[in-house]
């Protein structure tokens, strides 16, 4: 095949290249299409347009197989840079002209879920916001919030609160190593936040509540440092069940006393940004409140 499309008239549509860059990673015109939700003559076209346009083959295909030639491994680097920057683009110029500064706290737990990819999208629509992050325990951050510190908080508390717009509920649980051995004879080896914190306080509490000694193994600020502790066999920690990592358990069967739920609550200034914190608010309820399919 004869590929003459002039250099000056390369013009490489980003529809074409989505339909590309698919194939290249599928690796199958007929996945490519059902992802898309394109016919599969339609991904055909696209793939040979854009090689009518590149004046190169970019794929080869039989029967049995899909695969890139040298030409196309290039066309599917330059692709992904290309729709990077115009969905980037895209989104400076189609997003909210909404500006300004919003000060925003995330409990540390909460802050290496969801939420990198939700303040990654919410930048890339809201581009000339000034988003400053806090990352701590929650007692600090509503501290802080109502010291004026900080616009919008999204925190661990006690349920029912009736402080805040709650986002979900869950259930707090003893964690610790599958293997972990727990003789309540003897104080139970505790890893906790310091005060103030939610989680060290119910502890604390359901323990005493159970006539059961404690002892505070590791007191550590971080999450990671938590997770750390517990993983080591230092101790149980306190999570929402929703947190808890693969490699540790909740520990249920050692006789430690029920935990409370908690809730996860996001709680504004009500003399911070209103537009800001509304659009943070929303991006942050409408991923947390999404039935997962």
């Amino acid at each position: 095949m004869v590929y003459s499309s002039p250099p000056g008239d390369r013009v490489f549509d980003p529809a074409l290249l989505r339909t590309f860059l698919t194939v290249s990673e599928r690796l199958s015109f007929t996945a490519a299409a059902k992802q898309l939700g394109l016919s599969q003559p339609t991904v055909s076209q696209h793939v040979q347009r854009l090689e009518d346009v590149a004046g190169r083959a970019l794929i080869v295909r039989d029967t049995r197989r899909v695969a890139l030639t040298d030409n196309g491994e290039a066309m599917a680097g330059f692709a992904r840079s290309i729709l990077a920057a115009h969905d980037e683009a895209v989104a400076y110029f189609t997003g909210s002209a909404m500006r300004g500064r919003l000060r925003f706290g995330a409990a540390d737990e909460l802050a290496i879920s969801e939420l990198p990819r939700i303040l990654r999208d919410f930048r890339q629509l809201y581009p000339q916001i000034n988003l400053e992050l806090t990352v701590t325990q929650s007692g600090i951050l509503r501290r802080r919030l109502e010291a004026g510190h900080l616009d919008l908080v999204f925190i661990n508390q006690e349920p029912d609160a009736h402080v805040g717009a709650p986002v979900r509920r869950d259930r707090l649980a003893w964690v610790g190593l599958p293997n972990f051995v727990l003789d309540l004879d003897q104080p139970v080896p505790l890893v906790v936040y310091p005060a103030p914190s939610y989680s060290r306080k119910v502890a604390l509490e359901a323990l005493e509540s159970a006539e059961l000694r404690w002892r505070i193994a590791c007191n550590t600020r971080e999450i990671n440092g938590v997770l750390a502790a517990a993983r080591a066999g230092l101790g149980v920690c306190v999570l929402a069940l929703s947190r808890v990592p693969g490699d540790l358990l909740p520990l249920q069967r050692h006789g430690l006393p029920e935990l409370p739920d908690v809730d996860i609550a996001l709680v504004a200034n009500p003399l911070g940004p209103a537009e800001p914190i509304e659009a943070l608010s929303r991006a942050i309820m409408n991923v947390h409140l999404t039935p997962k399919g």
